[in-house]
């Protein structure tokens, strides 16, 4: 006979956790299924293994998705205040790094235990590894069927994830499921994610893998239809096979396939202005004096790619020419050919349509009692905490609304 629950929630990673917990504790008779062996891998790969568990500044704005307002709710009512306040009360040591991003000081792995003890704290039952072999609904609710027995529960929230990071055990079940029940899903991709160029355009910029520097980068308009423009100062990184950092990671969330990305290699600097400006006083060649401003080898490689010679003199060049070179390091347009995929994504962009679900409790509206939280939802956050901090909201807001 299968084993009864209010609660079964598959996926005990950092949403699928707090939701487990916060039923729980209210009572609730909840069994937490995960397919894994080790308990919340991402979490603890997470910030080079010191969980950036959050970003204070977390709002709306930080959030992509085909329906834009629908995080607005659960954001409001589970804050990084919030989430910090629990931390806090673990004990846990923590710093601030730049824009709001938050850490442990130790390790990832006390988030983990943390987010464990408030699921013992609430009864949860674990069944782990344990794989799903089907799902069906009854009138009572629905039975899982797995590799453990059957599993009978009044209602199920779907925390599964989405498809990066396959080597840790991503898979599309949450996507399965919402297909299973008439539910619409935004075509998944890979979100924060490394860009790759190939051909022999991107050639000379090749040998530059592992210069680093701060720059604007943007892409996209704000025209249109669900039109999405980003931008974004942060660290850019060559690399073999193109560019990543944070600035890429950031910009690949809103990139196209097909459309450029706009690099300001100097965003403190007008070059053509102060080249121009510099040609009378300043008896330089252009290499020499990129070199002041950029890493030399990128300077140097910038210049051969733009047909120019590094030990061309600024004085002889005409302002046109000067003009162009600026324009070239303050407006560089790029086209990815691709990104390196699910493989080195850090989220998943898309999921299930949120104008299928409840933004008060995360409930589908047309099947009463499934439930879907976290990175299975078209909500993805920027690069920074702020996607633990959509797991943390919207695992409370369906963890306090089931009944």
């Amino acid at each position: 006979m299968a084993k009864q629950f209010d609660v079964a929630v598959i996926g005990a990673g950092a949403a699928g956790m707090m939701c487990a917990a916060t039923a729980g504790q209210r009572g609730k008779r909840v069994v937490l299924i995960d397919h894994a062996e080790r308990l919340a891998e991402k979490i603890r790969i997470s910030g080079g293994g010191r969980c950036n568990f959050t970003n204070i500044n977390a709002g709306p704005q930080n959030y992509l998705s085909e329906n834009p307002h629908f995080c607005r709710s659960a954001l409001s009512r589970y804050t990084p205040q919030d989430f910090l306040a629990l931390v806090k009360r673990h004990r846990i040591a923590w710093h601030e790094k730049h824009r709001g991003q938050l850490f442990c000081d130790d390790s990832s792995e006390q988030i983990i235990r943390m987010l464990k003890a408030e699921c013992d704290a609430g009864n949860v039952s674990w069944r782990m590894p344990c794989k799903i072999a089907a799902f069906e609904k009854t009138a009572d609710g629905f039975v899982l069927k797995t590799d453990q027995g059957e599993i009978a529960a009044r209602n199920v929230v779907v925390a599964t994830g989405g498809l990066s990071i396959p080597k840790i055990g991503a898979t599309d079940l949450g996507y399965r499921v919402a297909k299973q029940f008439d539910l619409k899903v935004v075509e998944p991709r890979p979100g924060l994610v490394p860009l790759t160029f190939d051909g022999p355009g991107w050639a000379p910029f090749a040998p530059l893998a592992g210069i680093a520097l701060e720059v604007d980068v943007e892409t996209g308009s704000g025209k249109g239809r669900n039109a999405k423009r980003g931008y974004f100062r942060e660290d850019l990184l060559f690399t073999h096979r193109g560019l990543s950092g944070p600035a890429i990671l950031q910009i690949s969330s809103y990139w196209q396939p097909g459309t450029p990305i706009l690099l300001n290699l100097l965003p403190e600097i007008d070059v053509a202005q102060v080249l121009i400006e510099s040609k009378t006083t300043l008896k330089k060649q252009l290499g020499n004096l990129l070199s002041q401003w950029l890493p030399a080898r990128l300077a140097e490689g910038l210049l051969l790619a733009k047909g120019f010679a590094p030990d061309a003199r600024l004085a002889d060049m005409p302002d046109a020419k000067l003009r162009q070179l600026g324009d070239a390091i303050n407006r560089w347009a790029i086209v990815p050919t691709g990104s390196e995929g699910y493989r080195k994504a850090e989220v998943t962009l898309g999921g299930v349509d949120t104008r299928e679900l409840s933004q008060q409790s995360m409930m589908a509206n047309k099947v009463p009692g499934l439930y879907f939280i976290g990175e299975t939802v078209d909500v993805t956050g920027w690069l920074g905490g702020y996607n633990f901090q959509w797991a943390w909201a919207s695992g409370f807001a369906a963890g306090s609304a089931i009944e």
